[in-house]
């Protein structure tokens, strides 16, 4: 994996990017994590050493200038399926992050269209069963 993880070895945390944090529960955090550094671009500052299961309690990213974090189900209780909310991914070149998701195994839901709010606009469901739309300005 080409980001840098970092064990905690100091008091010092990295920087919380953003006023509301996703916090996801996923089944296999490292693993989601690697997914969105191939599909969204995101930099893995910060992840917690797997438990003698091979569980993540924390994960922190950074995607498109923002932080959000994750971790695996703990104590042996499997995360809920996301339901209810969808993260949105602004972007500049709709076209390019849209196929570089898609490349990466991310199912379309919506696909990117011209939208009556003005901006093109599109839906992906990430292997972990997550919501992303993603939208691009136009103009």
């Amino acid at each position: 994996m080409d980001a840098i993880i970092e064990t905690r070895t100091t008091t010092a945390a990295p920087q919380v990017k953003g006023g509301v944090v996703a916090y996801l529960q996923v089944d296999g955090a490292m693993q989601a994590a690697e997914f969105y550094q191939r599909a969204f671009g995101a930099q893995t500052v910060f992840a917690l050493p797997p438990d003698a299961h091979g569980r993540t309690m924390h994960v922190h990213l950074y995607i498109n200038g923002s932080s959000i974090m994750l971790g695996d189900g703990c104590a042996g209780r499997q995360p809920e399926p996301p339901q209810g909310f969808t993260l949105l991914l602004p972007v500049d070149d709709i076209d390019a992050a849209w196929q570089r998701a898609v490349d990466a195994g991310a199912e379309v839901v919506m696909p990117v269209a011209d939208m009556f709010w003005g901006d093109r606009y599109g839906q992906l469901r990430d292997p972990y069963g997550v919501l992303w739309g993603m939208n691009q300005p136009k103009g």
